[in-house]
């Protein structure tokens, strides 16, 4: 599926909960580091590669060693840290 429709109607922060599927949260990765829908972030594409991660995504594994390779460590401690947080907010 191209990033476009893997990226479309994509409402981050409110429209996700703990029940977001692999899939989605792939999504949302996909739509950050494009751009598509939201400004490009790397540190948040990262951090919802990595929550996809969590559910079994292999796709996003992928996608989440790519940023790795265009962050700093520091932004990389950012994104998991942030991905912590948001799985606190969910349970």
């Amino acid at each position: 599926m191209p990033y476009s429709e893997m990226a479309m109607d994509v409402a981050p922060e409110t429209g996700l909960s703990e029940h977001a599927t692999a899939e989605e949260l792939c999504k949302v990765g996909l739509a950050y580091s494009t751009g598509v829908g939201v400004d490009a972030d790397m540190v948040a594409a990262h951090k919802w590669f990595n929550l996809a991660v969590l559910k079994g995504s292999e796709e996003a594994k992928e996608y989440r060693q790519q940023m790795s390779e265009m962050l700093s460590s520091e932004e990389i401690k950012q994104a998991l840290k942030s991905a912590r947080d948001w799985l606190q907010l969910m349970n």
